[in-house]
């Protein structure tokens, strides 16, 4: 994918991987990826690579699975750990303890806060708030499920990141990785 207009960003919204099953809410930040959640990571840092959307910034949630999933996806968009490899430089990654059970509100600041040279940002998250940040920027785009583990949204920010608003990013793409 190439961007024409210099201004826009992309915003790449992805709902963390499948994980393992919490026997108490005190456990959820800690719950692992499963299986499948790992294969799916890595199928969805795959699909990002394909598109030519490999971000500038990472934007991840401090819970386990989240961090699990930034994981995988880099070693699917790379063929190797996340300190680079053969398709571009290491992005920024930045683990925002905010994004864990944030508000689709928190979420927007915090994509606000990407660096102004970055062309694309990866925020990784939870639902609900994850889908409904979705659905704020495009509510067109609404998918009455949200978004599904491991599942992609594309937004097209037409003006740089602090201008990011309501209903002012559109969905261009939606892809569920699976592994």
């Amino acid at each position: 994918m190439t961007d024409v207009d210099p201004d826009t960003r992309t915003l790449v919204l992805l709902r963390h991987a499948k994980a393992e099953q919490g026997s108490d809410a005190a456990d959820d930040a800690e719950r692992p990826l499963s299986a499948r959640g790992n294969a799916d990571a890595a199928a969805a840092g795959a699909w990002l690579a394909h598109q030519g959307l490999l971000p500038d910034v990472v934007i991840c949630s401090t819970a386990r699975r989240t961090r699990q999933t930034w994981h995988g996806v880099a070693m699917g968009m790379t063929g190797s750990p996340p300190e680079g490899g053969p398709t571009g430089p290491r992005p920024t990654v930045r683990y925002e303890p905010g994004a864990y059970d944030a508000h689709p509100e928190e979420l927007l600041s915090l994509a606000r806060t990407v660096d102004p040279a970055a062309r694309t940002a990866l925020l990784i998250a939870h639902n609900p708030g994850i889908s409904l940040l979705s659905a704020l920027l495009d509510p067109e785009g609404v998918d009455d499920e949200g978004l599904r583990t491991a599942e992609l949204a594309v937004h097209r920010c037409p003006s740089g990141w602090m201008e990011l608003s309501r209903a002012g990013a559109p969905l261009t793409a939606r892809h569920t990785a699976r592994g």
